[in-house]
């Protein structure tokens, strides 16, 4: 089928790879011009693994396009997905701009029927508005129809979240349009859940807000076995074996962070409050997320007693291992209250440095995790790269002014550490 892809971040431009990758003609359409050109040159913009390579192999075979034209994307496509961002406003509610001018130009440049897909993750009712949107601007009142289909794709593994999904989500409103988002998703074989638009939209607010839950839980339970002398591991390997509960998102750290926890969150707190329902579980999620990245800090600063003037190494400083993503990212206010209060800063991460040295700066950026490690007064890691779980633990300790680690993420042995002489500090353990 031939499909239409508006927006190139990191929904639009996996989606459309993977949809080109299982037979269909994809054209992805994008303002950026220096993405673009990215693009044409068959180089991704973003960091993901497995990524470049199927682009590279669908430009190849002329499955997979880019252009800088929705109007020539919209006259090739029967399909059109609008991947366009729905960043947060100061208050929560998500800023639906994009999404209602990219609406309005379908509708300017419709001349046959079109289903209209919301891939964007967008707030309940987002699906009615646009579809008032084509109709008020196609003025030659052509045929089509707005289907809600969520993405649940992790950055770092997007790819084979994408080709081998849970489960595909499509909200329709007829028959007609699910034969053909039928269509579309059958050569990922996975379950196709139908449903109305609404619930649809409602189901990818729901999931991410649920996983929010969880890692917020096991934080503050990871705060009550540090005060009672328990590991919060061992709580959650208990609690795991529950079927009604399972072990995955119950890892203690320094909370979420990147683009899609924190904004889904505060959206859908704003979505039920606009709705009349005050959400106050997820406004303590949210608070205990916070507090979770203050508590690390404090962590940080009693095991030195003072920090000004201390050199302090840093492993890791993208949100989550497998991107370069430096959205919400917890390294960023870790690293700036060690900065304010006086603190000599290096840092390592394997590919998130080129993003961070727009946020970062004042630190010293490093080669490797031992550069960062030489003449430091304590180690903090913060990011799980599987390079950290590698790495000659020895050869660290001699570099360093004293063995200090202190672990955000649970990455080490307690024991282990020990042994190789660390003064060693995680989380709920």
């Amino acid at each position: 089928m031939n499909i239409c892809i508006i927006g190139t971040g990191y929904v639009g431009l996996v989606t459309g790879v993977c949809l080109s990758e299982v037979g269909h003609t994809v054209i992805c359409i994008d303002n950026d011009k220096e993405k673009l050109k990215k693009l044409h040159a068959g180089v991704s913009p973003i960091f993901e693994p497995g990524l470049e390579e199927l682009m590279a192999k669908n430009i190849k075979e002329k499955r997979l396009s880019f252009s800088g034209d929705i109007k020539e994307g919209v006259e090739k496509s029967a399909v059109i997905f609008v991947c366009v961002n729905t960043p947060p406003k100061p208050n929560g509610q998500a800023d639906l701009t994009y999404v209602e001018a990219v609406a309005r130009e379908i509708a300017n440049c419709m001349t046959s029927y079109k289903v209209i897909v919301d891939k964007s993750t967008v707030p309940v009712r987002t699906g009615e508005k646009v579809a008032e949107t084509i109709k008020r601007y196609n003025k030659n009142n052509i045929d089509f129809d707005v289907v809600s289909s969520p993405e649940f794709l992790r950055e770092g593994s997007a790819v084979s979240d994408t080709m081998k999904p849970d489960r595909t989500v499509i909200g329709v409103d007829n028959k007609r349009a699910e034969k053909i988002m039928r269509e579309i998703y059958a050569p990922f074989n996975a379950p196709i859940i139908v449903t109305d638009i609404k619930s649809a939209e409602l189901i990818k607010h729901a999931s991410n807000a649920f996983l929010a839950t969880k890692i917020s839980f096991i934080n503050a339970v990871a705060n009550i076995c540090e005060l009672a002398g328990a590991n919060v591991e061992e709580v959650a390997t208990g609690m795991g074996f529950d079927k009604r509960i399972g072990r995955s998102f119950l890892n203690a750290g320094i909370g979420y962070g990147g683009s899609c926890f924190p904004k889904d969150v505060a959206a859908f707190i704003k979505i039920a409050d606009e709705l009349g329902y005050d959400f106050q579980l997820l406004k303590v999620v949210e608070a205990i997320n916070s507090d979770q990245i203050k508590l690390f800090i404090k962590k940080i600063e009693e095991t030195l007693w003072v920090v000004k003037d201390k050199t302090i190494g840093i492993l890791g400083l993208a949100f989550k291992p497998n991107t370069d993503d430096m959205r919400n990212a917890p390294a960023v206010p870790i690293i700036q209250a060690l900065l304010s209060e006086g603190a000599i800063i290096k840092v390592y991460d394997p590919v998130a440095t080129e993003n961070a040295q727009k946020i970062l700066h004042k630190v010293k950026y490093c080669k490797s995790p031992y550069e960062v490690a030489e003449n430091a007064e304590a180690l903090v890691l913060v990011t799980e790269w599987d390079e950290f779980a590698k790495l000659d633990f020895d050869r660290i300790r001699n570099l360093m002014v004293h063995p200090i680690l202190i672990d955000g993420r649970n990455l080490y042995e307690t024991e282990k550490m020990e042994e190789y002489g660390f003064i060693y500090k995680s989380i709920g353990r």
